[in-house]
């Protein structure tokens, strides 16, 4: 293929629902791009982009693929992005190298919650949108529903830049008010007419023709003048407005398509060409380029795909991670189109491509020309919102789990993978069960590994409401040398200003800080340390001891073996011997004075709590709110926004296993949900009770 200049290049992420049909557009823009010269289908799993087998099997994308295509002399790139919120991780990959979106809306549902979801997220992304209503050839489809869900959505910002003259499988045509002429299609691989426009159709169109450039006038002062004083805009006029109106989120133009019959893809292909963004990218600097996804595919290895953000990749130039170190020299460069690759000698700035075999070329790399010191950041994707457990059913086969996880999640950076020391489990988080249970179904079928999944733990704390002392001797004799080590100390919850008088053995006792220490947790609250001894019982020598015998109880609380938190310890009072004390005893009688006075002190059990919110069609609202109630969450906020009802709570994590499933059960999978950490609060009397029974339990199952 002929290598393209920036100015020639377009970059565009397909987005929209499930089923909206970005695959089958996809295809056609391959097809009419000539990229292809016979389209494939879904249904016989043989589409260019969908090439992996978990996609043949479900029939739907799972990854963001690129294909791309060669149209009036340009080259446009497209990102064939995934419909589904759980694998979400593939738009936001786009969002960093695509300078234009389209936004692909199903004729037969209109505006659904994935088409809001992917519009939000393109909007926060400073990505512009123009909108492609696809399957209008449906039994089904409805122009009028499909108009008025936009407007409920997208409000003033829609500008209608074509009509369709029918719908259904009469669909074979559309009218254009950019350039006023009917478009009409006589067969099922796309062979157009360019037509006048009808003159039942002319009113209408005149109206939307209007309209139209009264849009377009709205973003540059020298055509708002122009349009009040002639009342008209040229063609290239409007184009100019458009552009301005696009790139600002300001304005989204509408087209008819039907990706199927290829009615409507090289129109819009011909918009996207003369309108949408070009790479903002300087072809003249150091050759550099930013991995924005890699794959394993069987008969070439590793793959990495980039963009190249300046200058021009070639073959045998060596390249650096500023960021690392590590460098990196390219034996091919390629072309891409889902499974097709095309070598070729250079790459422009602005273009994609790929690359294999690469030691560090890991997705959020950029690599750059020896010496230019370039970095381009990270890809900022979502927080996860379903969170398991994972083994081996093999315990043997422990190791190789741990070894194809982090392959994986090298692969695909929405999958984190963690090995919680405290809960001895590892954890594995991602966007939605769904997104889970590919990860388990590549460990079956790419890794040969049976594997577990279940509930994970819930990471709680301790920590005591009140004041108690304890005090606690070690002693030791065993023929040698011996241990001796005896530690009082009181402990109280490490809250508002300090306090140094307390009633101790029924007496009133002001304790004198002699030294002291404090230290953030790296489990998130604090331990404060004091020091109060007097007259020398325990030398200054054995307080880190002390305080590392705390420190260790801490890491395994006395209730249920959860991190303790916020807690002031004084150290008052204590023995020690000539011989016998050593730092292990007092590590010992630190450690076991501490529980002691733990357990006395109004222990309490802390649980995370999450901050979620729900974005659910107004039917379903009353079915999520008691759902959310029944999951201890305590509602906050109802608001809505276009036609969602938004719902937010707080709610405790032991609570949200598995709730992306259960709403979507409730709502028909019309809904979407977040959650975020939000702070640690006491469990209920009831749940605490449970817990320390289960713990005890369990220490009776270990002994």
């Amino acid at each position: 293929m002929k290598e393209y200049s920036t100015k020639d290049i377009r970059n565009v992420v397909l987005l929209g629902a499930t089923k909206s049909g970005k695959t089958t557009m996809a295809e056609s823009i391959l097809y009419v791009g000539k990229v292809i010269d016979r389209k494939g289908t879904i249904e016989d799993k043989n589409t260019t982009s969908d090439y992996e087998e978990i996609e043949k099997l479900n029939q739907r994308s799972v990854y963001a693929t690129p294909v791309y295509a060669e149209f009036a002399g340009c080259k446009v790139n497209v990102i064939d992005a995934p419909g589904s919120d759980d694998f979400c991780g593939g738009a936001f990959s786009a969002f960093k190298v695509c300078e234009n979106g389209i936004l692909v809306v199903n004729a037969q549902q209109g505006v659904e919650v994935g088409t809001d979801i992917f519009a939000r997220y393109a909007s926060k992304a400073n990505l512009p949108l123009v909108i492609a209503v696809n399957q209008l050839d449906a039994d089904k489809a409805d122009w009028e529903m499909v108009q008025n869900s936009l407007k409920e959505s997208f409000g003033g910002k829609l500008v209608t830049i074509q009509f369709p003259t029918s719908t259904g499988s009469g669909f074979d045509g559309f009218i254009d008010v950019l350039t006023m002429k009917y478009y009409h299609f006589t067969d099922d691989k796309g062979t157009r007419e360019d037509l006048e426009i009808p003159a039942e159709y002319a009113d209408e169109a005149e109206l939307y023709r209007g309209l139209l450039m009264e849009k377009a006038a709205e973003y540059d002062d020298t055509l708002m003048e122009k349009f009040f004083d002639a009342g008209e805009l040229s063609e290239d006029e409007i184009r100019d407005g458009l552009r301005i109106g696009i790139a600002a989120g300001e304005c989204y133009p509408i087209f008819c398509v039907s990706a199927k019959k290829n009615i409507g893809v090289k129109r819009l292909l011909e918009f996207t060409t003369r309108v949408s963004q070009k790479p903002s990218c300087d072809e003249t600097g150091p050759a550099s380029l930013f991995i924005y996804k890699n794959s394993v595919e069987k008969n070439l290895g590793e793959v990495s795909f980039f963009k190249v953000m300046s200058g021009v990749v070639t073959t045998g130039v060596e390249f650096e991670d500023a960021a690392s170190g590590n460098k990196e020299r390219f034996s091919a460069i390629y072309a891409v189109a889902g499974q097709k690759k095309e070598q070729v000698n250079a790459i422009h700035a602005g273009d994609f491509g790929c690359v294999v075999k690469l030691k560090n070329g890991k997705s959020s790399t950029t690599l750059s020309a020896l010496g230019s010191g370039l970095n381009y950041g990270k890809i900022e994707f979502p927080a996860p919102k379903y969170r398991c457990a994972i083994k081996a059913k093999v315990q043997q086969d422990e190791q190789k789990l741990g070894d194809a996880l982090k392959k994986i999640a090298s692969q695909d950076p929405t999958v984190i993978v963690e090995y919680s020391r405290e809960l001895r489990q590892t954890i594995l988080s991602g966007n939605g069960e769904q997104h889970i249970n590919v990860v388990k179904w590549r460990l079956n079928n790419e890794f040969g590994l049976d594997v577990e999944l279940f509930a994970p733990k819930v990471p709680y704390r301790e920590t005591i409401t009140k004041v108690a002392t304890a005090q606690y001797r070690h002693k030791k004799q065993s023929g040698g040398a011996g241990q001796f080590g005896e530690v009082h100390l009181l402990v109280c919850p490490a809250e508002g200003p300090l306090n140094t008088k307390f009633n101790i053995d029924g007496k009133e006792t002001v304790l004198n800080v002699k030294t002291s220490e404090s230290a953030d947790l790296d489990w998130g609250g604090k331990l404060e340390f004091y020091n109060c001894v007097v007259g020398g019982a325990i030398d200054l020598s054995f307080m880190p001891a002390i305080l590392k015998g705390i420190k260790e109880r801490m890491v395994e609380g006395p209730l249920t073996g959860s991190y303790a938190r916020d807690i002031r310890v004084f150290v008052y009072d204590g023995k020690m011997h000539p011989v016998d004390s050593k730092e292990i005893a007092f590590i010992i009688a630190g450690r076991n004075a501490f529980k002691e006075a733990f357990r006395n002190a109004g222990p309490k059990i802390l649980e995370p709590i999450y901050n979620v919110e729900v974005m659910t069609p107004a039917e379903y609202q009353g079915a999520v709110m008691s759902d959310l109630q029944n999951r201890r969450g305590i509602l906050g906020d109802l608001g809505a926004d276009k036609g969602f009802s938004i719902l937010k709570a707080r709610v405790p994590l032991a609570e949200l296993y598995r709730y992306s499933t259960t709403l979507s059960s409730l709502t028909s999978g019309s809904a979407s949900f977040t959650m975020e950490f939000s702070d640690y609060q006491p469990v209920p009397g009831d749940v605490q009770a449970k817990l320390l029974a289960d713990y005890a339990a369990s220490e009776q199952e270990e002994d």
